[in-house]
């Protein structure tokens, strides 16, 4: 770091390019968030240029755009490892560098963080100690974010916001706020944050680094809560990143020259989320009671389709997990079918309101979790490993996991005939094992009914969704496949009892199978019922342990299996 802050600063700019050019190669090859990193490179560089890092404290929201961070402090062999199982994470990390002082894989947490972190240097009587947030135009419209920003206005923390505004979340930043910061663009005279006692300077060229230098040094030694308005261009540097922001924000490896995705020969199946998308957009066409709500993920969640065709029936609310369950609530009290697409991790964000505005009002909101399970290179952040657990008390909310996209598309069309209360119904990331899912026609799914998927002698082997599949196969890799029987629940919630007390009065031993924490999950919802119902038969749940999983092979819970019942723990 000494050495960048002995460089000239018109030497800066080589610096950067080199930087962009090192970003490019790994994410071409190894995936990960590209565009947000690409976009404040040169930000990155005039911060560390300016500040005492990691004294000055610096923490980046969202942290997917922590990259040249990470090069720049420490981690430049590292970086060949990002994402990598024992390599670097894809996010800021505390236990990863000094540099890094918060871990940020979710968005909107940075400045209540950082403000907490500036009054504590008050407490400790140090004055001179920065501190930085730099938190993008989707996640300042975050709740969390506007609480902060209610909060710090009121204090005297030494405190300045970076506003990195490139207009893009994954898909266009959306909302009132992100007009005013246009806005803002044209005529720089800002009223929103002045009004809030945050003092407001902008907007500053993002990829000017000479300027960048300046204006921050003109900050260093400020005190305060202030926000400096920068504007960048997301994916700066590589045409086709700019281009197509979209695309590029979390591309599959490309051509580090062209950007063109490398060729795959390999007809692949649909990926869950557009089949649930294609869904919608049939299900919508016929039931004018539908109306879909995603928290800034509508490409991501696959709705896009259907918001070019029902543009005021599809609702991107931004990185605002609470209100988007709420407003579902809302029109579900009106008598429509909401359909609440949410990835798993971020669902955890809203849980008082599915707890208290949806389950306790039986208010029948259709939530499609997206992402459920383990997601692989993200990591710990981003795995959706918890919801089983956290939803499965709630009372009058149904849990389903369909085992394939044949079931995902009737689950959806069940939900909308309509349930008379909530349901949640979880599916992976990745593609679907079925390839004839459109051709099949539209059936209703008995609520709480499971169903076997193979016979056997000895043990049963009871599991959910579409992890049966993988089961089958471990299944199928043992000495003695015969001794095992397969059952697909395909609801948590409620069990289907009748088929539970067959299994438990006919198998010498019993085994549960999650993709989720074993503690309160689909397993213990099984020993609930054994015990209950006076049943001595043996139970072992397979669950992912009781630790934060990092970066995850996809044959991480075929793994997990095959290790169970090669060496059972009866």
């Amino acid at each position: 770091m000494e050495l960048l802050r002995k460089t000239p600063v018109e030497e800066l700019p080589a610096i950067a390019a080199q930087i962009r050019k090192r970003i490019i190669e790994v994410v071409a090859m190894r995936g990960g968030h590209l565009g947000a990193s690409l976009g404040v490179v040169d930000l990155t560089i005039a911060l560390h240029y300016v500040f005492n890092t990691p004294d000055d404290v610096l923490v980046w929201d969202v942290g997917h755009q922590c990259y040249a961070h990470k090069i720049l402090t420490g981690r430049a062999e590292a970086f060949d490892e990002l994402r990598a199982i024992g390599g670097i994470s894809g996010f800021p990390k505390r236990d990863e560098s000094v540099y890094d002082a918060f871990g940020t894989g979710h968005s909107s947490t940075s400045l209540s963080a950082v403000l907490a972190m500036a009054m504590a240097s008050a407490l400790e009587g140090n004055t001179t100690r920065q501190h930085i947030a730099v938190i993008g135009d989707a996640s300042i419209v975050s709740g969390m974010a506007f609480e902060a920003l209610n909060h710090a206005g009121t204090t005297t923390a030494n405190m300045l916001i970076v506003l990195n505004d490139n207009q893009m979340a994954i898909d266009p930043t959306v909302g009132a706020l992100h007009y005013y910061l246009q806005r803002l663009q044209h005529h720089n005279k800002d009223t929103f944050f002045t009004d809030l006692n945050i003092r407001y300077k902008g907007v500053v060229d993002g990829h000017d680094l000479k300027a960048l230098v300046e204006t921050l040094e003109a900050e260093k030694n400020e005190t305060g809560v202030r926000l400096l308005h920068i504007r960048t261009t997301k994916g700066k540097g590589f045409r086709k990143a700019e281009d197509e922001q979209v695309t590029f924000h979390a591309p599959p490896q490309f051509d580090k020259i062209t950007g063109e995705a490398l060729p795959n020969n390999t007809q692949l199946p649909a990926k869950y989320q557009e089949v649930v998308g294609e869904t919608l957009l049939q299900l919508a066409t016929e039931n004018p009671k539908i109306v879909a709500i995603t928290p800034a993920m509508s490409s991501g969640s696959g709705l896009h389709n259907m918001q070019l065709v029902f543009p005021d029936r599809v609702f991107d609310v931004g990185i605002a997990e609470q209100h988007a369950v709420t407003f579902a609530a809302g029109w579900a009290a009106r008598g429509f079918v909401p359909y609440c697409v949410i990835y798993a991790t971020f669902l955890q964000r809203a849980y008082d309101q599915l707890i208290h505005d949806v389950a306790l009002q039986q208010l029948p909101v259709v939530f499609c979790i997206d992402r459920a399970g383990l997601v692989g290179d993200d990591g710990a952040t981003h795995h959706g490993v918890f919801d089983i657990a956290s939803l499965r008390p709630i009372p009058n909310l149904i849990i389903a996991a369909p085992r394939n996209a044949i079931q995902l598309r009737n689950l959806l069309y069940t939900a909308q005939l309509p349930l008379q209360q909530p349901i949640a119904i979880r599916y992976p990331r990745g593609r679907c094992n079925d390839t004839n899912w459109k051709d099949q026609p539209f059936e209703a799914i008995a609520i709480g009914k499971g169903e076997q998927i193979k016979k056997g002698t000895e043990i049963a082997i009871i599991t959910i969704g579409a992890l049966t599949d993988t089961v089958l196969k471990c299944i199928e890799a043992t000495k003695n496949p015969l001794r095992y029987a397969l059952y697909d629940a395909r609801f948590v919630k409620p069990l289907d009892e009748e088929l539970l007390h067959n299994i438990f009065s006919c198998y010498q031993r019993v085994i549960s199978v999650e993709e989720g924490v074993g503690k309160g999950g689909f397993g213990s919802a099984l020993a609930e019922f054994a015990c209950a119902n006076g049943y001595t038969t043996p139970l072992e749940i397979v669950a992912l342990p009781d630790t934060f999983i990092g970066v995850s092979s996809s044959d991480y819970m075929s793994n997990l299996i095959l290790s169970h019942l090669r060496d059972p723990l009866f």
